[in-house]
């Protein structure tokens, strides 16, 4: 057998968990501190790190602050600067992999193609990408927003002759010193990779559909004092920790509660393109028609100085059609180039990541989110048992640290995996009128939030106009609600027979 054939396994355990970014480590951690050693991590790469191990080109940063986007419980004294970089954070990660002996439950590589919910013997029989199959009692899907890249289908992209790709799946081996580069999509990401890629290409097209709102970054390195406070003086790391947290969590009045305060956000904006933009035409281009928030926020200090280069053009246009050498613009401009890079985004209303669910009535998840995305409190969805996941629907957020609502997330599955264990249930489910109220109340905070009223369409909507990304309201109010298991919300199904189980501590649990 050659390095490359791989012989199909049966991988059988009490959890399965999906993805080993900040979601999957996290749970993982926290059900090995819970005494559930029996348990494996799927992951489709090669090494853990999620979003920040396929994310690395040039400039990828994090615009949520260091010291709060990291676990509460493994905190980092020694971050090199206030917005860490890709390179840090995936480190971080790797380092938590390592310090809780994760690593051995993981199978890289491998991911989960389909799983279907058996009610007979209450488990997920599934398939992996590999040919593996696979029986778990319980499901979660750490699979994350920020992992399945969006490229737009364009007309004649076959006959383009240059490299194309998007800025998540990065070609390292593409020299674009000299070339002439166009770049689609004025994103998160679009704004880190052009200031860098900029003073080497010759000529840099920038495609956008609708300007974001660019704020100033507050980043800078730290200064050796303070990261030695905040190794010897824990305190110290806890109060920074506090103070942006809360000052993050004051942003939730103007997203949530009174989205007319963004009025005072659009003047910082405008002063930040005034200072850097002088040209009075590519001013009007970059500036938005829409309050800030309704679209995702994003700090850079050096995008609009890099706009405002010789070498770089921006259109108000999408591309109507690709030429061998070059782009045609929506309004029929003709763009010559060497390469395209995407900025596009990803596809954040695939929760799970195009693996195909089969619940316990026989119904694909697509049907059951044929209107957009439902879950009970992000994480449980009615008539998919057993199942949890972590960054679900309306957990997303536009004022505060992701890691945040990942482990309160990660407390109530750990916490209903316990109950529904020490009940010696078959599985639990969420009542749909459960779900139902909850969402009900969801989406009637949302149609006054910014999202909602503030002008402009966004990736947070889907096709029909709902809003099933983000979370309406201050992070601690999720907190509360996910503190305790509410056993009540659930149906709770007995064992009618013993199941033969696998034993804890066969590692990786039990592939065999």
């Amino acid at each position: 057998m050659t390095a490359q054939q791989h012989l199909p396994q049966h991988i059988n355990v009490t959890v399965a968990i999906v993805g080993t970014g900040f979601s999957g480590l996290g749970m993982a951690i926290k059900l090995k501190q819970a005494g559930l050693d029996d348990f494996v991590v799927l992951e489709r790469g090669a090494s853990v790190g999620g979003t920040w191990r396929d994310n690395h080109y040039p400039g990828a940063a994090c615009d949520v602050a260091s010291h709060l986007y990291s676990f509460s419980f493994e905190p980092k004294t020694d971050w090199s600067r206030a917005f860490a970089r890709q390179q840090e954070i995936r480190a971080y990660l790797e380092h938590c992999a390592d310090k809780y002996d994760i690593r051995r439950h993981i199978i890289f590589n491998t991911t989960v193609a389909e799983a279907r919910f058996d009610e007979v013997d209450g488990l997920w029989h599934g398939r992996s990408s590999k040919g593996d199959t696979l029986t778990a009692k319980y499901v979660v899907a750490g699979i994350g927003a920020l992992s399945n890249p969006a490229i737009p289908a364009l007309k004649g992209i076959e006959s383009f002759e240059g490299a194309a790709f998007h800025s998540a799946q990065w070609r390292d081996d593409v020299e674009l010193s000299g070339k002439k580069v166009v770049v689609i999509g004025t994103g998160a990401s679009a704004i880190q990779f052009v200031p860098q890629i900029q003073p080497k290409v010759g000529k840099l097209t920038l495609l956008q559909r609708t300007a974001p709102w660019v704020l100033p970054k507050p980043d800078r390195a730290f200064y050796g004092i303070e990261k030695t406070a905040f190794a010897r003086l824990p305190l110290t790391r806890e109060l920074y920790r506090s103070f942006l947290y809360f000052r993050n969590e004051s942003q939730a009045i103007a997203f949530s509660i009174n989205p007319k305060l963004m009025k005072l956000v659009k003047y910082v904006g405008q002063f930040h393109i005034r200072q850097h933009i002088k040209d009075e035409k590519l001013r009007a281009v970059v500036t938005p028609d829409y309050l800030p928030g309704c679209k995702r926020i994003l700090l850079s200090n050096d995008y609009y100085p890099a706009l405002a280069q010789p070498n770089v053009e921006v259109l108000n246009s999408g591309v109507r059609e690709v030429r061998a050498h070059s782009v045609i613009t929506s309004d029929g401009r003709e763009v010559p180039c060497d390469a395209i890079i995407y900025g596009t985004g990803f596809a954040v209303h695939d929760y799970l990541g195009g693996m195909k669910i089969t619940n316990r009535h026989g119904a694909d998840v697509g049907a059951s989110w044929k209107d957009g995305a439902e879950a009970y409190l992000g994480t449980a969805v009615a008539g998919y048992p057993n199942m949890f996941m972590l960054m679900g629907p309306n957990t997303g957020l536009g004022h505060n640290s992701m890691v945040y609502m990942i482990e309160s997330q990660i407390r109530f599955a750990v916490q209903a995996i316990q109950f529904a264990e020490r009940k010696q249930l078959a599985y639990i489910d969420v009542r749909q009128s459960v779900q139902d109220k909850f969402n009900a109340g969801l989406q009637e905070r949302l149609h006054k939030a910014i999202w909602e009223t503030g002008g402009c369409n966004s990736w947070y909507l889907n096709a029909s106009g709902k809003n099933s990304t983000l979370w309406p309201g201050f992070t601690f109010e999720f907190r509360a609600r996910t503190w305790f298991f509410r056993s009540a919300d659930f149906l709770q199904v007995k064992q009618t027979h013993v199941i033969s189980r696998s034993l804890p501590g066969l590692q990786p649990a039990s592939v065999r």
